[in-house]
C-alpha cells in the first residue's frame, strides 16, 4: 500500500514551457510535473544545458517537427542520473553523463528543465579531462562539424574555408579540421574573435563585411584554391564563398543565419563542378553517432583540444541568453540549471 500510494505522488520541477511556436517569446518558466523513466530510460539531472540556433527555429516554427504541447525545448546537456527505469543495467544513479544525438529538445522534452528523461543509447561518458560545463554543448556541434567535414568522403589533408567560425559548430569544426590535418581559413567579423581562431589554429581570419576579402584569401592562396567550405551564415556571402573553390570544391551547409542565398546561379556549379550538400545531424542513427562522437573524442585528446564555452546564464535567464546568443558568441553558450554559474 505504502509502495503505491508513493508512486502516485507527484513532485515538480522548474522548466522553460513552450504552448505555441511564436518564437522564444511564448517561452514561461514555471512549475512542471516531474518526468519519471520508462523501459530503458534514465531521469538525468540537468547540470548545464547548451543553446543552439535550431532550438530558435523550432520555437518560430521554421523547423520540420511540430512537437506536442506543452513542449520543453534544449537540445543539449550533461549531468548527474538521479533514476534510472526497467532493464536499465549500464548505468547507475549517481553516474555523471552527456546527451548524445536525439528526439529530445525537439519531438520530445527537452533539457531547458531540471530533469529529463534519457534512452539509454542517446547517453555517452564525460570524458575525464572535461568539465561539466564543456560535456553539456559539445555533442551535437561536434557530430554537426564532423559530418561537415566527411560527408564527401575522407579528404585529403586540404584547405577548408569556415564561415561563422566563432560560434559553436565553427569552432568545432576548426577543431576537427585542425586535427585531420587540413589548412584553416576563418570568416569573423569581429578582430578579438579573428585573434582567438588564429591561436587555436586558423592559417587565416578575414572579415567577410570586407568587399575584399575574397581578393585577400586568393593572394594568400596563391595558386592553390580551397577544397571545402563549411558554411554557418547562408545569405549573400555565400555566392562569395562558392567564388573561392577549386576544380571539384565542395560545400557542406550547416546554417543559414544571414537567410537565404539571393540570386544564386548554378551555373556557378557547371565548370569547376562543384558539389553542395546540406548537413544534419538528425540523420545519424544512434550508432552512428556513438561511433563519431568516440573519433571526435579522439581527434580532440589526439591534439589536446577541448570544447570552448563562451557564456552561462543562470537557469532563469535563458531569453537573455538566447540574445546574447543571436549576437555570435565565441564559442558555446549555457544556461546553469542544476549548478553554479562558475566551477
Amino acid at each position: 500500500m505504502a509502495s503505491a500510494l508513493f508512486s502516485s505522488i507527484v513532485t515538480i520541477m522548474k522548466a522553460w514551457i513552450i504552448n505555441k511556436l511564436e518564437g522564444l517569446s511564448a517561452l514561461q518558466l514555471t512549475d512542471f510535473p516531474d518526468p519519471r523513466p520508462a523501459a530503458g530510460e534514465v531521469i538525468l539531472d540537468v547540470a548545464y544545458a547548451a543553446l543552439n540556433p535550431a532550438d530558435r527555429y523550432l520555437a518560430e516554427g521554421a523547423y520540420p517537427s511540430r512537437p506536442k504541447f506543452p513542449h520543453i525545448l534544449g537540445r543539449d546537456g550533461a549531468g548527474t542520473i538521479t533514476a534510472i527505469g526497467p532493464d536499465v543495467t549500464n548505468w547507475k544513479p549517481g553516474d555523471r553523463a552527456l546527451i548524445l544525438r536525439s528526439d529530445i529538445g525537439v519531438s520530445r522534452a527537452g533539457t531547458f528543465a531540471q530533469h529529463v528523461t534519457v534512452p539509454v543509447d542517446c547517453l555517452a561518458e564525460i570524458p575525464a579531462d572535461w568539465s561539466m560545463q564543456q560535456a553539456s554543448g559539445a555533442s551535437l556541434i561536434y557530430l554537426t562539424a564532423h559530418q561537415a567535414l566527411t560527408m564527401w568522403g575522407d579528404l585529403p589533408p586540404g584547405i577548408v574555408l569556415i564561415t561563422g567560425a566563432s560560434g559553436g559548430v565553427g569552432v568545432a569544426s576548426l577543431q576537427l579540421a585542425r586535427a585531420l590535418g587540413h589548412r584553416i581559413i576563418c570568416l569573423s567579423r569581429s578582430a578579438a574573435k579573428q585573434a582567438k581562431l588564429m591561436e587555436m589554429g586558423a592559417e587565416l581570419c578575414l572579415d567577410p563585411t570586407q568587399p575584399t576579402w575574397p581578393k585577400k584569401l586568393k593572394e594568400h592562396l596563391g595558386e592553390k584554391r580551397v577544397d571545402l567550405v563549411i558554411d554557418n551564415i547562408g545569405g549573400p556571402m555565400f555566392n562569395d564563398a562558392l567564388e573561392t573553390l577549386g576544380m571539384n570544391g565542395k560545400v557542406s551547409c550547416v546554417g543559414r543565419l544571414a537567410g537565404p542565398v539571393p540570386q544564386f546561379n548554378t551555373a556557378n556549379l557547371f565548370f569547376r563542378r562543384l558539389r553542395i550538400g546540406g548537413v544534419a545531424a538528425s540523420t545519424y542513427t544512434r550508432e552512428e553517432a556513438h561511433r563519431t562522437w568516440e573519433r571526435c573524442v579522439k581527434l580532440l585528446e589526439q591534439t589536446h583540444q577541448l570544447p570552448l564555452i563562451d557564456r552561462v546564464f543562470p537557469f532563469d535567464q535563458l531569453l537573455e541568453a538566447f540574445e546574447y546568443l543571436a549576437k555570435g558568441p565565441m564559442g558555446k553558450v549555457l544556461v546553469a540549471v542544476n549548478s553554479p554559474l562558475e566551477v
